[in-house]
């Protein structure tokens, strides 16, 4: 890890080949010249397993031991499935367990934030009643966090409305008036859905709204209606202009969310992202 940096670069998990160890995955992150691997624990059976497999999390505390590189954030999409706004008492009781259990895996591994889906539930009809649900959960969420010191921030989305500014992630911080609870936007994300809903805020004026509240953010390309997957530096993100308010509002952390999308030249894509998105920060915190 670059410690004379101002900042830290972590990378997606789900940028690298599912089949490596974790031994591989951390030192993959190290050799592209990334600082951390932020880990997916996405609405798959198999990724929400981890969560209370220990043969995974023996392998994955070894595997930081061994190699240095360590997990400081974890994006917690299994929350698309088992929402925290989700109604009856099956999906209620599944959606709080998947949460507790993701809390004392990131105090385990040493994860500092989780980010959490900004929906209030994701296969269902959104309505008051589901917010009020997402209210009340999120409410025990923050006090689950606080036990074990770990923090919690929103992801900022861009296919769905309920929370896609970190102003309205803004209002349930403020509601739930927690230490524990703050916003993890993603700048790609923001532009897109500025593009796509018309909203009259630039990304920068979002951003400040979120101040003293942002714990770190995505850096990821999107174009109008297309959130994944976009070659980095043909879409609609602004990282320089971003970044420069972010350095203000005294973010540090900074993940690079892109996935496998060339397998055949997959450790050549990492290094390619990590030299891409160094150029951006540089610029700015180099000054």
């Amino acid at each position: 890890m670059a410690r004379d940096r101002k900042y830290l670069l972590g990378m997606y998990e789900k940028s690298m080949p599912i089949e490596l160890s974790w031994e591989e995955k951390l030192t993959a992150c190290k050799n592209a010249g990334f600082d951390w691997v932020e880990i997916s624990i996405d609405e798959t059976d198999a990724k929400i397993a981890r969560l209370e497999d220990r043969e995974t999390i023996e392998e994955i505390k070894a595997a930081i031991r061994k190699t240095g590189v360590p997990i400081y954030t974890m994006c917690f999409s299994a929350q698309r499935k088992y929402s925290l706004g989700s109604l009856g008492k099956e999906k209620h009781e599944k959606a709080m367990h998947i949460m507790e259990k993701a809390v004392d895996f990131a105090a385990e591994i040493g994860i500092r934030i989780i980010q959490l889906a900004g929906y209030d539930c994701y296969y269902e009809e959104e309505n008051e009643e589901t917010r009020e649900e997402f209210i009340k959960n999120l409410k025990i969420a923050c006090s689950i966090a606080a036990r074990k010191g770990v923090l919690m921030g929103f992801e900022t989305m861009m296919d769905r409305n309920f929370i896609d500014t970190v102003e309205k992630g803004m209002e349930f911080v403020n509601i739930c008036g927690s230490p524990y609870l703050g916003v993890y936007p993603d700048i790609g994300n923001l532009a897109g859905a500025r593009h796509d809903f018309g909203y009259e805020k630039t990304v920068n004026e979002d951003l400040r709204t979120g101040a003293g509240h942002i714990l770190a953010c995505h850096l990821k390309e999107t174009k109008p209606k297309t959130d994944r997957s976009v070659p980095w530096g043909t879409g609609l993100t602004d990282y320089v202009s971003n970044l420069q308010v972010l350095k203000e509002l005294g973010v540090r952390m900074f993940n690079g969310e892109f996935w496998n999308d060339h397998p055949e030249a997959w450790e050549d894509n990492l290094k390619a992202s990590s030299a891409f998105l160094r150029d951006k920060l540089d610029q700015v915190f180099d000054d």
